[in-house]
Formats: C-alpha cells, structure tokens, sequence
C-alpha cells in the first residue's frame, strides 16, 4: 500500500510538471507602441528597423516591426504609434533590443541635422526588463522616448543621438491628465515625480494634457508655463498625487 501511495505521488508530481512545462511553451502576443516626452525641437526623427526580444534567458525573437522614419514630436501627449507586433514564447522576457537605422535627424530652427549615434549602437539599443510573459495574454509595452534627453549637441556642433527610453508595462500603470485654461500661459510643461522617478509632457493646444504609462506610486505634479515667470504666471504644484493601476487620475482645469 504504501509503494502505491508513493507511485501515486510520483504520478501527480509528473502530470503538474509536464502542464507547467506546456504552459511554458505556448505563446504571448505582443504589442509594442512607441510614445515620447517633448524635447525643445520641432522634429525628433528616428529610423526604426528592427525589434527584438529577448526570452528565458537566451531566445531571440524577431517581432513583425513597421520599419520606417518616425517623427517622435508626432507621438506625445498620450499619442502614440504602434511599430511591432508577434506571437512571442511564454516565459520571462529580460530584454527588448530596438534596433534603427541611418536616416535619423533633428530640426532645429527650421534646419535638418544628421543625427550621429554611437558605434555601440549598431547592434541595437538593450532595453533590460524583467516581465513574464503569460500564455494567451496580451501583453502591451510602451517605449516612452525622451526627446529632450536623448539629443545632445556637442562642442563641435554635431547633434547625436543618445536615447533614454522607459520601458511601460501598461498592465501595472496609471495616467495622469489635466488642462490649463488660461490661454496667455500656453504652452505649458507638466512633470511628475516621486523622487526617483520623473515623466513630463506638455500641453496640447487646447491645453490639454496626459502623462500616460505612469508607474503606480505617489507623485509632486508640477505644472510650468513656458513663458518668463516675471509676467506674473507662477509654476502650480501638486503634492500627493496619488497613481493607481488601470486608472487616470484627473487633475482638472488649471488657471494661472
């Protein structure tokens, strides 16, 4: 009795096993959307090629990528685009690697400018994550692109191209929106931080404003007009700004 209450045992084992070792081999689809923060330029234009990913530890995944030349001015505000999609292997996905091309430029006072970016680059720009992909569950990423960190001009007038992107798992973030009314004070710059983490965006020009992907936590909410603060237009802040997952928090209508 008691050999066939171990057999039993080694039998149940077994069968947990092998449907956790199915589990593990079915497939995730996969949806990746690109956004951006302001930057102080009238076109951020980035070349996209090629997207990848990296799952349990040493697979690579090509995703069906939209290649093209991407305005990323194009894409903030709570706009986005998406640029790649697939059926990826269930498991753990540590890294996304974005891969551009050549055709990258900037316009700054009406002139177009050659973005350079650096030679560790050419192999793709390694985004690490740490998500686990579950079996037929969509799973949406957002790449928040920082325009305005990402452009550095150095000292001999080359423009380059340094990208800080945030990696969003839209399953586990909030928003935050809101809008200023007072016509003379747009635009406005808006940021949101917890001391560690910062996003920004900026106005619509309807004043209107969303910080989408926002990891839920308790932030300081600034809103800065961007014209000289000696007009009388001071910066408005919000304190305990309090972000919860799958929820916008509102703001309301702001006037300076």
């Amino acid at each position: 009795m008691k050999k066939v209450k171990i057999l039993a045992l080694i039998v149940t084992i077994a069968a947990v096993w092998m449907a956790c070792k199915k589990d593990n081999a079915g497939t995730t689809p996969v949806i990746v959307r690109l956004t951006d923060a302001p930057g102080n330029f009238q076109q951020v234009n980035v070349d996209i090629t090629g997207v990848e990913f990296k799952v349990n530890n040493d697979a690579i995944v090509n995703l069906n990528v939209v290649p093209g030349v991407y305005n990323l001015l194009d894409y903030v505000n709570g706009l986005d685009v998406l640029i790649a999609s697939a059926d990826v292997p269930s498991g753990k996905l540590s890294q996304i690697r974005l891969i551009l091309g050549t055709n990258n430029t900037v316009k700054v006072d009406d002139v177009v400018y050659p973005l350079s970016t650096p030679s560790a680059m050419q192999s793709g720009l390694k985004l690490n994550v740490n998500s686990t992909l579950t079996p037929g569950v969509e799973y949406s990423l957002l790449l928040d692109f920082d325009a305005k960190q990402s452009i550095v001009l150095t000292g001999n007038g080359v423009y380059q191209l340094k990208p800080v992107i945030k990696v969003v798992d839209e399953a586990i973030s909030g928003s935050i929106s809101g809008r200023v009314v007072t016509t003379l004070a747009l635009p406005a710059s808006i940021t949101a931080t917890d001391g560690t983490n910062t996003y920004s965006t900026s106005t619509a020009a309807n004043g209107g404003f969303l910080l989408r992907g926002v990891a839920a936590r308790t932030y300081t909410v600034t809103v800065t007009p961007t014209i000289p603060l000696n007009s009388g237009y001071t910066i408005k802040t919000f304190n305990n700004v309090s972000v919860t997952v799958g929820n916008l928090k509102e703001l309301g209508a702001m006037t300076f």
